[in-house]
C-alpha cells in the first residue's frame, strides 16, 4: 500500500509539474509576444513622428538640427537613439550611443530604403538585443534616405525570465500541496477502504466469523466492488458446499446441494441442452427515471433452475413483463443472464395487452386456477379467454421451436398451468425432444374439473408431455382418474404412465420445496440479535407486544386469510389473558388486482383486520398489522425470525412453500408452525400443527398451543421438520425432475404397440 500510495504521489507529481510547465510556457510565450507588440507598436509612433520633422526639416543631416530633433524626441523608454542614412545606405547621422554599434549598416536599413516601405528586425547589436524600425525618408515622392529608431529589446529577455522565475516557485508550491492533499486523500480515501477490503478478505479467506459478508465501501472502485461481492459470494458458497459435504461425509449422508445438481445435470444430459419455458421470468428489466434497475421475482423455482441451466449454457423463455426488458435484448430477443455472471440465455416473449388479459389474467387465473384449488370460487370460462389462451400457447411453441432448430434430443421443462397446450404442440413439431412439464397447483377429481368446456383439449395437450410432475401423489392419482374418463387412452396404474395417440407419457410426484442445505448463520443463530431486531421491527410499526404470529400470503381466496383472521379473533375471545400480548403480523401482497375477485378480496381483508382491531385495540397494541405492499425476500426473513409462530391457512394449495421458508429461516430452531391439512407440505411436515382452516375454533386453539408450548418440544419439532428440508431441498426436486427427463425412452412406434397391448391384457 505504501508502495502504490508513493507511486501515486509521485505520477501526481510528475505530471502536475508538466502541466504547470506546460502553462507557464504558454504564459511566457504569450508575454513575449505581448512586449514584443508593444515595443513595436511604440518604435512605429515614434519613427513616423520623428519623420515627419525630418522630412520637413531644410537640412536634416546637419548635426545642429540632428541634435534638436533628438532631443525634442528621444527621452523615450528603452530608446538608444536614432540614425539618418542616405539613399545608398549611407550613415548620414546618429545618435551618440549608436555610433560604435553601427559601423557597418544593418541589413533591414537598405531594405527599407530599396523597397520604400517600413521595416522593423530584432537583432544584436554590440552584445545587446535590439529592435531596429527604418522608415524611408520621401522629398517630393522620391526616397532620398531612411530614418532608424533603435530601442533596447534586453528587457523584453529579463521580464520573460521573471515570469519563469515566478512559474517555478508557484510550481514548488503546488507541487508540495498537491502532494500533501493527495497524500490525505489517498490515506482516506483510497488506502483505508483498501485496507479494510483486504482485512475483510483475509477474514472472509480463513472463515472468521467476526466479520460480516457484507462488502466494504468501495465506492470509489464500483468495477472492483461488484468483482469482490461476486468472488465473496462464490467463496463462501463453496466453503458452506465444502462445510457441508464434509459433515455429510463423517454423518455417511448424502445431501442435494447446487453444486451436486450441476453436476448431475451434466452428467445426465452430457452434450445436451436444457430449454425452460414458464409464464414469469428471471430477471425483470425496469425503468427507475433515467435508469433501467434488474430484479428478481421472489420464486423458489429461480434457486431451482439456475444451477441447471448455468451447468449446460441452458435457455429460458418467458413472458417479458418488464418496461424496459426490450431496451436491453438483442435483435433476436436474447439476454446474457445472470447479469453479473452470464452463464444462459434468457428469450423473451412479447405479449400484447390484449393476449395476456386473456391468457393470463383470464383463462389461466379466473378459469383454471379457480378450477384447480377447492375454495369455492365460481370458475369463468369465456370463449374468447380461451382462443387467446390457445394463441399464447402456439406463440411460445413457434418461438421454442426456434431456439431448438439446431439442437438434437433437446430436453425441454415447461412450467405450470399457463402451458397445458404446450406439450403437444412441440412433440408434434419436434418428436426427439424429451417434454416434461410440472403442474405446480393442485388437480382437482375428474368431477370438478369436468367443468371446464375444453377439458379434453387442455387433457391431451398435457399428453404431449413424456414426463408430467405433480407435487403430491393424490394429485396424480386425479390426474390419471380424469385422463381415464376424458380422453380414449390406455392407464397404467402399475406404471403410472398414460399411452395416447401411440404416445407414453409418466405421471409422477415431484415436491417442491426451498434451498435449505443445513448451515446456520451466525446472525441467525444469535438470539440477542433476534430479539433485538425483533424489537426494532415492533417499533417501527408502532405497536408494542409480547408475542408475534406471522402470515406471509399473496392475497389471494385460496390462502384462507379471512378465515386466518378470524381465528385470531376466537383465540382472543377465548383467551382474554392474552389480549395485549399477541400481535399476528399479515404481510399479504396484492395480486391480480384488476380481477373483480381479487380486487374485492383485497377490500374483504382490510376491512376484517379494521373490524378486529377496533373491537380489540387499547393503547399502543392492536391484535392485526395488515402490511398490503411488496416485500422483499430479506424483510420477509425478519419476519420470520422473529415470529413465535407461523400460521399457514390455506383452503387448498399446491404445497405452500411459506411453511418451508418458515422453517429454513428459523436456523435457531425456535418458533411454531400451524398448517393447514390442505396444503401439500401437510404431507412431509409432520411436526407441524395440522389444522382444518374452516375450523376456526380448532384453529384458535392451535394458536394457544404454539404459544404455550415447552422450549423443548418446539425445538424437536422444528429440527424434526429441518431435516427434512435438509434432505428433501429445492435441488433434490429439480435434480429428481431432470433425472427423471433425460432417462425417458423416445419409444419407437413398435414399441409403443407392445405397451397398449401389455395395458390390454392387464
Amino acid at each position: 500500500m505504501r508502495l502504490l500510495s508513493l507511486r501515486l504521489i509521485v505520477s501526481l507529481i510528475v505530471g502536475t509539474t508538466l502541466v504547470s510547465f506546460g502553462f507557464s510556457y504558454y504564459e511566457a510565450l504569450n508575454q513575449k509576444r505581448a512586449l514584443r507588440n508593444d515595443l513595436e507598436h511604440r518604435a512605429a509612433l515614434f519613427a513616423e513622428s520623428l519623420g515627419d520633422s525630418v522630412e520637413r526639416s531644410p537640412n536634416p543631416a546637419s548635426d545642429k538640427e540632428f541634435q534638436r530633433l533628438t532631443q525634442r524626441f528621444g527621452q523615450r523608454e528603452h530608446l538608444l537613439g536614432v540614425a539618418i542614412f542616405g539613399r545608398a545606405g549611407e550613415l548620414l547621422e546618429v545618435s551618440p550611443a549608436l555610433k560604435d554599434p553601427l559601423t557597418v549598416v544593418p541589413s533591414v536599413v537598405s531594405q527599407a530604403i530599396s523597397d520604400g516601405r517600413e521595416t522593423g528586425s530584432y537583432l544584436r547589436l554590440d552584445g545587446k538585443s535590439v529592435h531596429i524600425y527604418v522608415i524611408p525618408l520621401r522629398h517630393d515622392e522620391q526616397v532620398f534616405g531612411g530614418l532608424a529608431v533603435v530601442h533596447n529589446a534586453s528587457y523584453i529577455r529579463d521580464e520573460i525570465l521573471r515570469v519563469w522565475r515566478q512559474t517555478f516557485v508557484r510550481v514548488l508550491v503546488q507541487v508540495f500541496f498537491i502532494s500533501l492533499i493527495t497524500l490525505l486523500i489517498v490515506r482516506w480515501s483510497i488506502a483505508g477502504p483498501i485496507a479494510r477490503a483486504a482485512l475483510w478478505m483475509r477474514a472472509l479467506r480463513t472463515g472468521k466469523p467476526s466479520f460480516g459478508h457484507d462488502v466494504p465501501d468501495l465506492a470509489m472502485f464500483r468495477p472492483l466492488a461488484r468483482e469482490v461481492a461476486t468472488m465473496a459470494q462464490s467463496l463462501s458458497q463453496a466453503r458452506s458446499a465444502a462445510e457441508n459435504e464434509a459433515r455429510l461425509r463423517e454423518a455417511a449422508e448424502s445431501m442435494w446441494t447446487a453444486d451436486r445438481l450441476s453436476v448431475q445435470v451434466r452428467t445426465r444430459l452430457k452434450e445436451g441442452r436444457l430449454f425452460v419455458v414458464s409464464n414469469r421470468e428471471p430477471y425483470v428489466h425496469r425503468r427507475n427515471g433515467k435508469e433501467v434497475e434488474i430484479s428478481t421475482p421472489p420464486s423458489g423455482l429461480v434457486t431451482a433452475i439456475e444451477p441447471v441451466l448455468n451447468a449446460c449454457d441452458g435457455t429460458w423463455i418467458a413472458h417479458g413483463s418488464g418496461d424496459a426488458d426490450a431496451d436491453v435484448v438483442d435483435s433476436n430477443d436474447r439476454l446474457r443472464v445472470p447479469p453479473e455472471d452470464p452463464r444462459y440465455t434468457l428469450r423473451r416473449v412479447w405479449l400484447t395487452k390484449e393476449e395476456e388479459e386473456g391468457y393470463y389474467y383470464g383463462f389461466a387465473n379466473e378459469g383454471l386456477w379457480p378450477l384447480c384449488h377447492i375454495a369455492h370460487t365460481r370458475p369463468l370460462f369465456r370463449a374468447s379467454d380461451w382462443q387467446l389462451y390457445k394463441d399464447v400457447n402456439t406463440k411460445f411453441a413457434k418461438v421454442l421451436e426456434q431456439e431448438i432448430a439446431n439442437v438434437e434430443k433437446p430436453a425441454i421443462l415447461l412450467q405450470d398451468y399457463h402451458f397445458a397446450l404446450l406439450p403437444r404442440l412441440i412433440k408434434e413439431a419436434r418428436p426427439d425432444a424429451r417434454v416434461a412439464i410440472f403442474w405446480h397447483i393442485p388437480w382437482p377429481n375428474p368431477e370438478a374439473f369436468g367443468i371446464c368446456p375444453w377439458q379434453v383439449q387442455l387433457v391431451d395437450g398435457l399428453l404431449g408431455a413424456d414426463l408430467i410432475g405433480f407435487h403430491v401423489q393424490s394429485h396424480c392419482n386425479n390426474f390419471l382418474q380424469t385422463v381415464d374418463r376424458v380422453v380414449e387412452s390406455r392407464v397404467d396404474w402399475e406404471h403410472f404412465s398414460v399411452l395416447r395417440r401411440e404416445h407414453r407419457t409418466l405421471v409422477r410426484p415431484f415436491p417442491i420445496s426451498v434451498a435449505l442445505t443445513g448451515g446456520a448463520s451466525t446472525e441467525d443463530a444469535n438470539s440477542g440479535s433476534t430479539y433485538m431486531e425483533r424489537g426494532n421491527m415492533l417499533r417501527s410499526l408502532a405497536v408494542e407486544a409480547t408475542f408475534i404470529g406471522v402470515g406471509v400470503d399473496r392475497i389471494d381466496y385460496t390462502k384462507g386469510i379471512l378465515e386466518r383472521f378470524l381465528a385470531v379473533e376466537r383465540f382472543l375471545e377465548k383467551y382474554p389473558s392474552y389480549q395485549g400480548k399477541l400481535t399476528f403480523v399479515q404481510i399479504g401482497a396484492p395480486s391480480r388486482t384488476h380481477i373483480k375477485r381479487y380486487h374485492d378480496l383485497v377490500a374483504e381483508v382490510g376491512a376484517e383486520a379494521e373490524r378486529i382491531n377496533w373491537r380489540f385495540q387499547s393503547g399502543k397494541w392492536k391484535p392485526i398489522v395488515l402490511l398490503t405492499r411488496q416485500h422483499s425476500h430479506k424483510e420477509i426473513e425478519a419476519w420470520y425470525r422473529a415470529a413465535d409462530l407461523c400460521l399457514v391457512t390455506s383452503l387448498h394449495d399446491g404445497m405452500n412453500l411459506v411453511a418451508k421458508e418458515f422453517l429454513a429461516a428459523r436456523s435457531d430452531e425456535r418458533g411454531v408452525l400451524i398448517l393447514s391439512q390442505f396444503t401439500g407440505a401437510a404431507r412431509e411436515l409432520r411436526d407441524a400443527l395440522l389444522v382444518n382452516p374452516y375450523d376456526i375454533d380448532q384453529t384458535a386453539e392451535a394458536i394457544r398451543v404454539a404459544l404455550e408450548m415447552e422450549p423443548e418440544e418446539k425445538q424437536l419439532r422444528v429440527q424434526r421438520m429441518r431435516r427434512v428440508l435438509k434432505e428433501h431441498n429445492i435441488y433434490r426436486w429439480a435434480g429428481s425432475l431432470i433425472t427423471e427427463l433425460c432417462e425417458v425412452r423416445l419409444d419407437a412406434p413398435e414399441e409403443v404397440q407392445a405397451l397398449g397391448a401389455s395395458a390390454r391384457i392387464a
